[in-house]
């Protein structure tokens, strides 16, 4: 009698410590649902941002290439240095002033990017340093085509820029040119603080996605002055001629002057 006592009371525990157990699972399984959902939901959640932040790049895209185009093809500085390195040099004497150009705009995006160039255009003092180099540096390239034009109208002897120079001195001066006259411009940091931000979709990372959008902007500048310089090099030894050479020089010392005289006294 107690023998079936204590069976029965063991079977009724392992009954109980059973179906205590099965519970435990179940509601850790249900648990475990659950929480698998959720993670899915939030994945799912977390894709679909990603897609639409995606999506609003690609959207804003087209508007970017039209503005880089624009610029790009907006008389200026970098446009007049082009021009004559290309009609006095050919196509291979404007590359480096073109690549010289481009790093500095690049170099110019990373800044905006990173803060550097709001502290310049907030900064009243590296403002006008940068103003004055830049102003400086147009009024001396102008003074030199002015000589040049000068030279070759007192002289019967080619003009001083038709002397043979060192390859790799002529692309190295021509790409620190380039890149001398881009860096120097504190227009060109204002631009940037007001340009790229207009692009780079909420809940992107600002200096990564401007960088990105910079190489971009390097590459169709990049094809557009090589295209420009290709065409105008193609017709160099015209350009060469020593009443042509002269009246170039003269033109583009004038617009250079003009340029550094603007970039001197032009405020923000």
């Amino acid at each position: 009698m107690s023998f079936s006592v204590f069976w029965a009371c063991g079977f009724v525990s392992g009954l109980t410590t059973t179906t205590v157990v099965w519970s435990a699972v179940a509601t850790s399984s249900v648990t475990n649902r659950a929480r698998l959902a959720g993670g899915s939901n939030a994945v799912e959640s977390h894709l679909r941002r990603s897609h639409a932040v995606a999506m609003d790049l690609v959207v804003s895209l087209p508007a970017f290439l039209v503005a880089v185009v624009l610029i790009s093809a907006s008389p200026g500085p970098a446009m007049a240095l082009i021009l004559r390195r290309a009609a006095v040099r050919g196509f291979s004497g404007a590359v480096p002033t073109v690549l010289g150009l481009e790093v500095g705009l690049y170099l110019w995006a990373l800044f905006a990017a990173a803060g550097l160039a709001a502290l310049v255009a907030a900064s009243e003092i590296a403002y006008l340093v940068l103003r004055v180099v830049g102003a400086g540096f147009l009024l001396y390239l102008g003074i030199k085509a002015w000589r040049s034009a000068w030279r070759s109208r007192t002289s019967a002897a080619s003009p001083a820029d038709d002397t043979p120079v060192d390859p790799n001195t002529g692309w190295v001066k021509a790409f620190g040119e380039g890149a001398l006259v881009m860096l120097a411009n504190p227009k060109a940091a204002a631009f940037m603080i007001a340009f790229y931000p207009q692009f780079v979709p909420a809940g992107w990372p600002l200096f990564t996605t401007t960088a990105l959008l910079a190489v971009l902007q390097v590459a169709i500048e990049i094809v557009l002055y090589l295209t420009l310089a290709a065409v105008v090099g193609r017709a160099s030894g015209w350009f060469r001629r020593s009443t042509v050479r002269r009246r170039l020089d003269a033109i583009n010392g004038t617009v250079l002057v003009a340029l550094g005289v603007r970039m001197a006294t032009e405020g923000r």
